[in-house]
């Protein structure tokens, strides 16, 4: 005999609202369904299947099978022992009156029984009656909607009420198969239609029953998410088909948003005029995709052509006037382009370094024109470290000190994020080296996680320059990031350098902080040098860190390595590929090795220093002084090699001598003399493993 709970539902709830932007609305749309998911859950209804969906103006939820009701549920709870549970007299304890409590029950409804140990307790039958699902979706409608968030949105309020949305919540069609379910919201109340799109349906549109609502929706002019991705998608591709060799750009980010702007939408041609192919196709691709959301179309040899993607929401009889009314738009901007470029390209690049002056980089840090001078010393010392030619040297030096320049130029101002790109049109149009053009170009990169670093030399040396002044010059002020604050992007410039530096020839790090470091207390801005210089080694050792995990490197090996405060990328990620090649091959040898050598460092005293009177050495000890020496001799070459598996290799070979000097030496003994020169023979051990790394985080005991 069935049940109401095991009958299956349909059940819709759509919120209709006044457009709503594309990212809170993806976002949104994610909620919506975890949301209803642990609501259901929560309440006990069952249901087989459940999809969120999202056009500009509403945010849906579909629930497949849903049950009819909750299921009936008879459960038996057993309380405390029936000694605790009553007192002599009878009457329950606290402890009794708990439980009773906590299970909903009055005191007659408690029972008394033997369990399996033998022993009696209180019992509680429970009884949870089935519940309608048309009473409970009521609640559940309502903290869907009041739960949503809007991260890096605010939420409006509009008219008298204290409830709020991204957008003024408009209408709320809500059924269960063709009932619809009570719920209010900000004043508006739930009912049994939908709204259809604002041009070729308008109005109200009844939803006879959840079932038939997908079918409403699409007679009323709306598709959603999915089927206006594909409508686009196979329009551009008949478009590409029936135009070989033309490709249209299509970025994610960008891509996206026109889906979330349209809920018919169909594609059409616009066509700019070809004068203006003259500018930087940049300017021209920004101002597109940006400002208008259309999409530039590419020819077959991967130049830009005159011709761009509108997607229209509007009529099909309309497209004329569409495409009329978007190519004006289109002509105006690129004409305003076509005006800053020319005339920013009157006066030569250099000529608008000094302008800079009035551009602040950081208000403690001075201007951007100082950081302009500080990237061209820091890049020459780069490159002389290095070993550049003087040719390159000079480029590298040139182009770190052109690099900021475009930030004053019109065509900048208007398109800010073509720094770097603009500046390359302009000192290629100055007859600037290539080595300089590609470097002013390459040296934000990278600019976030996965990007590629700059593909020159000298891009790669500006990069570095750029980046490393910026985390010294924050550090120097005492302003590093926190965790939940990094205005300057500090920790993706740190990994920028880490990546740069990867790639450049082997420098010290450490000596180009000291020299960034400099160049800010020649222009005045003093600092704990010795102090700052350890908190941006440790900085970068954090970063370091991080990214040797994600090379599957052991946080162990991690922490031994950076325990010596080896912050050149290259040289870090070589030792710790080394050590953990050499401990996963001698395991058990590190191991052991790694406990000998934390006991050695807790009693040893550093003060004593490491010369041994080889006189006072018994044989177990002489054994171990010998392996020292023998091991320091190799370590010392090895590292001199920069071979870091003989040197991590060489630590094994102490392995044996101390365990023996451990088992048949008394450390502590009670002649001072002989104490502290066997104090001084483990200094002397500790000291073969100072430039390895800390071999006691090694180990798992």
């Amino acid at each position: 005999m069935s049940t109401q709970s095991d009958t299956r539902c349909e059940f819709v709830l759509e919120i209709g609202a006044e457009e709503m932007p594309s990212a809170p609305l993806i976002c949104a749309t994610k909620q919506l369904a975890q949301i209803m998911e642990r609501e259901l859950k929560a309440c006990g209804l069952a249901y087989d299947s459940l999809e969120a969906h999202n056009s500009p103006r509403r945010l849906v939820v579909l629930v497949h099978g849903l049950a009819a009701a909750t299921q009936e549920k008879h459960t038996t709870k057993r309380g405390p022992a029936v000694s605790i549970a009553y007192d002599a007299q009878g009457n329950l304890t606290k402890a009794g009156l708990g439980f009773a409590r906590k299970a909903g029950a009055t005191p007659e409804q408690l029972s008394k029984k033997q369990d399996k140990d033998g022993k009696e307790y209180i019992w509680c039958d429970i009884f949870t009656p089935s519940l309608r699902a048309h009473d409970l979706l009521g609640d559940i409608i309502t903290n869907c909607i009041t739960k949503l968030e809007w991260p890096n949105y605010r939420s409006q309020r509009w008219g008298a009420t204290t409830e709020s949305f991204v957008r003024p919540v408009r209408w709320i069609c809500a059924l269960l198969n063709d009932d619809v379910i009570p719920c209010t919201f900000a004043d508006v109340t739930s009912s049994n239609y939908t709204l259809g799109h604002r041009v070729l349906a308008p109005g109200k549109h009844v939803v006879s029953s959840a079932s038939a609502y997908l079918d409403v929706l699409h007679d009323a002019h709306v598709m959603l998410e999915d089927e206006r991705r594909q409508r686009i998608l196979d329009d551009v591709a008949a478009y590409e088909k029936a135009h070989p060799g033309m490709h249209v750009d299509m970025p994610r980010g960008t891509f996206d948003e026109v889906v979330n702007l349209t809920e018919w939408p169909h594609v059409v041609i616009g066509e700019f005029d070809h004068q203006f192919l003259a500018i930087p196709h940049e300017i021209i691709c920004e101002s597109m995709l940006t400002n208008q959301r259309y999409f530039p179309i590419y020819d077959a040899d991967g130049a830009l052509t005159c011709f761009f993607v509108i997607v229209s929401n509007a009529k099909p009889e309309m497209d004329t006037h569409v495409i009329d009314g978007n190519e004006r738009v289109v002509r105006a901007r690129l004409s305003d382009a076509q005006f800053f470029y020319t005339e920013d390209l009157k006066a030569p690049l250099e000529s608008y370094v000094p302008l800079l002056k009035r551009v602040t980089f950081q208000e403690k840090l001075g201007s951007v024109f100082q950081k302009a001078v500080r990237m061209r010393d820091l890049a020459q010392t780069i490159a002389e470290a290095c070993n550049f030619d003087a040719a390159l040297t000079e480029h590298c030096a040139r182009a770190a000190y052109l690099a900021k320049a475009d930030l004053v130029t019109q065509t900048v101002v208007e398109f800010t994020s073509q720094q770097g790109v603009m500046g390359a049109y302009f000192a290629e149009a100055c007859e600037e080296d290539p080595d300089v053009v590609a470097a002013i170009k390459e040296h934000y990169h990278p600019r976030f996680s996965g990007d590629s670093v700059a593909q020159s030399t000298c891009g790669k040396v500006v990069s570095l320059a750029d980046k490393l002044d910026t985390i010294c010059g924050m550090f120097a002020i005492n302003q590093p990031p926190t965790g939940s604050s990094d205005p300057f992007a500090l920790r993706r410039s740190a990994l920028g350098c880490i990546a740069i530096l990867k790639e450049l020839p082997r420098i010290s790090l450490l000596s180009l902080i000291s020299s960034s470091l400099a160049r800010y207390d020649m222009q005045g801005t003093s600092c704990d040098t010795d102090a700052t210089i350890h908190e941006i080694s440790q900085f970068f050792l954090g970063r370091l860190g991080s990214l040797a995990k994600d090379e599957h490197i052991s946080p162990e090996v991690v922490m031994a390595i950076s325990a010596i405060s080896i912050i050149d990328p290259q040289e870090f990620f070589a030792r710790a590929h080394a050590l953990e090649q050499v401990q996963q091959q001698q395991a058990d040898v590190f191991e052991d090795l790694a406990i000998a050598y934390g006991r050695a460092d807790h009693i040893r005293e550093a003060a004593l220093g490491t010369t041994v009177d080889v006189d006072m050495l018994a044989p177990t000890e002489q054994k171990l002084y010998n392996a020292c020496l023998e091991g320091q001799d190799n370590v010392e070459k090895a590292l001199s090699n920069r071979d870091y598996v003989v040197a991590a290799s060489a630590l094994a070979a102490l392995r044996l001598p101390i365990d023996e000097f451990f088992d048949d030496i008394r450390v502590m003994d009670e002649d001072t003399k002989v104490r502290n020169n066997r104090l001084r023979l483990l200094n002397l051990f500790c000291s073969v493993f100072t430039n390895v790394a800390d071999i006691s985080v090694l180990t798992n005991r």
